[in-house]
């Protein structure tokens, strides 16, 4: 259901911070681990660090993930007592400012470990971190030899090393032979590392057994994303996206629509035009191939996708829901992130990440 009020330019997301916080106990259970995370970096997936991180609080997650050092503070102001994690280590130089906060950095190469132990033997307190085992994503972390080999060193308990962890390269694709061997080459690691915590499981990685540890972290998952693509999804939708209706107007076959003309009319046509586009994070590459739903009807884009209005076909939409300020549903009413990533040429993730800063949000539960 549309919220009862007129949409405003840029249209409305609205937030189910319920669903967030059932996604999230789901997660759990499926997880079977001694504890369960929250990955809200990219603003909580674009749904806001402010509110989402508060409400899964609420719910009982005390561990939290971001990128960077920005997100980590707002998740700080917004979480004063959580265990919050930077993804992406820290820069040479700004340990002092993740120890203000009490930012706990993934320490991703001997480099950054050293800088850590010594910010710590500075201070005379030694602030937790995690390290980051490479096994298979060749990005950031160390390597598995290069975990092996630091094992060992004195330097592992001046870094304050609570948490052991690696990221899977595609736990999403059943029976795959590289998440096997990541369990494997982790659990390995793991041996190496007697009484430090471990972290494997995403969202898609807490449905899979080998992939089970001390802390799981799932993101996408936990604002209505699929985790097991091909199969039901099992997460409840946490995002929808409205935008109104401007203006309503036929066309004869053969007039075309939006920059360069690359839609034609076949026939009589009538179209309707949004308040919205990749100006507010909905890609161009959804011209041709992204829906909307008018009156409970899909409704094809027609035209190039420009920066603040998409064009749709609504010829077979109910004519009581083609009105100036209707709504038609972008995200939601069977849209789901997955199939408007699809429709986009990307992926969900890509979607929930780039929505805009010019819509109305409304938070709910």
């Amino acid at each position: 259901m549309s919220d009862s009020c007129p949409i405003g330019h840029g249209g409305r997301l609205t937030i189910d911070l319920s669903a967030l916080r059932a996604n999230w106990r789901r997660l759990a259970q499926e997880a079977r681990c001694p504890e369960t995370a929250a990955v809200i970096k990219a603003d909580a997936y674009g749904c806001g660090i402010a509110r989402a991180a508060p409400a899964l609080w609420a719910e009982g997650c005390r561990t939290f993930f971001v990128a960077h050092l920005s997100e980590a503070l707002i998740a700080r102001a917004a979480v004063p007592e959580a265990a919050i994690y930077v993804l992406n280590g820290f820069p040479p130089g700004n340990a002092p400012a993740y120890r203000e906060a009490g930012l706990r950095p993934v320490l991703g190469s001997r480099e950054e470990v050293a800088e850590w132990a010594a910010a710590n033997r500075r201070e005379g307190v030694t602030r937790p971190a995690a390290l980051h085992v490479d096994t298979g994503m060749n990005r950031l972390g160390l390597s598995v030899p290069e975990g092996l080999a630091l094992a060992g060193d004195p330097v592992v308990a001046e870094a304050g090393i609570d948490l052991l962890m690696s990221h899977l390269v595609s736990a999403e694709v059943e029976h795959d032979l590289l998440t096997d061997h990541q369990a494997a080459e982790f659990a390995r690691v793991r041996e190496a590392y007697p009484g430090i915590r471990a972290s494997l499981a995403n969202s898609s990685g807490d449905f899979l057994p080998s992939c089970r540890a001390d802390l799981a972290r799932p993101g996408y998952a936990l604002y209505g994303g699929n985790p097991r693509p091909g199969r039901d999804n099992p997460m409840r939708p946490v995002v929808r996206l409205e935008a109104g209706i401007l203006q309503v107007r036929a066309v004869d076959a053969g007039e075309t629509a939006g920059y360069n003309a690359r839609w034609t009319a076949s026939g009589p046509r009538r179209l309707a035009t949004l308040s919205l586009g990749y100006a507010d994070g909905f890609p161009r590459a959804s011209t041709g191939r992204g829906e909307a739903v008018v009156g409970g009807v899909r409704c094809p884009f027609v035209g190039n996708v420009s920066m603040d209005l998409i064009i749709l076909d609504v010829t077979e939409a109910p004519p009581e829901a083609l009105v100036r300020g209707a709504p038609a549903t972008l995200i939601g009413d069977g849209l789901d992130l997955d199939t408007v990533g699809r429709n986009a040429g990307t992926i969900g993730y890509e979607i929930l990440t780039g929505l805009g800063r010019r819509y109305e949000r409304v938070y709910r539960g």
